[in-house]
């Protein structure tokens, strides 16, 4: 076993640990229809999926008046929790927390999810004790902000060199950057990989057993 290099390893959710990236785009779309504004393109929606929920919905809509920003909120909710048994966790995913918290790192997520969503995803009995704290833009800030990470860090007092931050999209790497932290981007979520580079992740996976097999060589 090669020495530990990260000490505190962040998951973003949607995309990266959960299989939910087409499902959020298509009830951005209705609820972005529902209250009026002209519908975005599904990569449109997909492009604000890690953001906090009415940054992203504000973003998405550009023609829908803040005003109705409350009642856009609502309806994304309303089509989300609807269909949200419907979502699980990417296959390979559990074997790969498994691995990593047998190796003695820390587990912890760092998503643009709600604190009521995450808390619903997290509720099964597989993910019970899995990770050991969690951060909502909802409680700290939106990403590509750092307070989410920077919180995370100092709750378990780990600098950012120690810590891996491990996400779908340019908001989560920036995220990383922005808190002065390595990352590592996956491809099989929101965002094209061929933006990537310019945010300097380590690396960059393809699937979720490429994500464990160099987790387990280089983390």
């Amino acid at each position: 076993m090669t020495p530990r290099r990260f000490d505190l390893i962040a998951f973003d959710w949607d995309g990266t640990l959960f299989d939910s990236t087409t499902i959020i785009a298509r009830c951005i779309q209705a609820a972005v229809r529902d209250v009026g504004g002209k519908e975005p393109t599904f990569e449109a929606a997909s492009y604000v999926i890690g953001m906090g929920l009415m940054q992203a919905l504000a973003h998405a809509a550009p023609d829908v008046p803040k005003e109705l920003y409350p009642k856009l909120g609502d309806r994304y909710r309303h089509h989300y929790f609807a269909i949200q048994h419907e979502i699980s966790l990417f296959e390979g995913a559990l074997p790969l927390l498994a691995a990593l918290k047998a190796r003695g790192h820390l587990l912890v997520v760092a998503t643009g999810k709600s604190r009521r969503g995450l808390d619903e995803a997290l509720r099964t009995v597989e993910l019970a004790g899995v990770f050991d704290a969690s951060r909502t833009a909802d409680q700290t800030a939106g990403k590509p902000d750092p307070l989410m990470l920077r919180e995370l860090m100092a709750e378990f007092d780990v600098p950012p060199e120690r810590t891996l931050m491990i996400g779908d999209t340019t908001h989560d790497l920036q995220m990383a950057l922005n808190a002065g932290c390595p990352s590592v981007g996956v491809s099989y979520g929101a965002h094209d990989h061929a933006v990537f580079d310019a945010l300097q992740p380590l690396y960059v996976a393809h699937s979720v057993t490429q994500l464990h097999d160099w987790l387990l060589a280089n983390a």
